[in-house]
């Protein structure tokens, strides 16, 4: 499963697009739609968008891998987009140590898409972006469930 382009227009949407390094607020170094930098990476700044989507399109493929490994109960492709977004801001241990996870793997899926609503805070505060990333995270989880079940 790969994530579809409305999923990673989601990502970009609440990514944003940064040409220059800069501390997101979980405090990592940033460039691009939210490429954490690594260790022994070097960019020429200003980036552009070009190069923004192909490292985020680089990113996108370990996070796919996490959530096939992490979830085993069938996804439609809006659940997939929906994970693939959340681990993606807050990291692939976020979604393995999660509710979400574990009421997904369950097959609890609509009391798994309400789990999205709790991962609201960064640094202890409740942070109106990722209320908002949630909410279209949750969105997006649930698009096809109708036709899904």
């Amino acid at each position: 499963m790969r994530v579809t382009e409305k999923g990673i227009e989601l990502i970009k949407r609440f990514e944003g697009f940064s040409p220059v390094k800069y501390l997101c607020p979980a405090g990592y170094l940033t460039i691009g739609y939210g490429h954490v930098i690594k260790e022994g990476e070097a960019f020429d700044e200003p980036i552009d968008e070009e190069e923004a989507e192909q490292l985020l399109m680089k990113d996108l493929i370990k996070f796919e891998k996490s959530v096939l490994r992490l979830i085993n109960v069938q996804l439609t492709e809006g659940m997939f987009d929906a994970l693939v977004s959340f681990s993606y801001n807050l990291g692939s241990g976020a979604l393995q140590r999660s509710a979400l996870r574990q009421k997904l793997n369950r097959a609890e899926y609509l009391d798994a898409a309400d789990e999205f609503l709790k991962w609201v805070y960064s640094g202890g505060r409740k942070l109106k972006g990722l209320v908002l990333r949630r909410q279209a995270e949750r969105e997006r989880f649930l698009e096809d469930y109708e036709h899904f079940m």
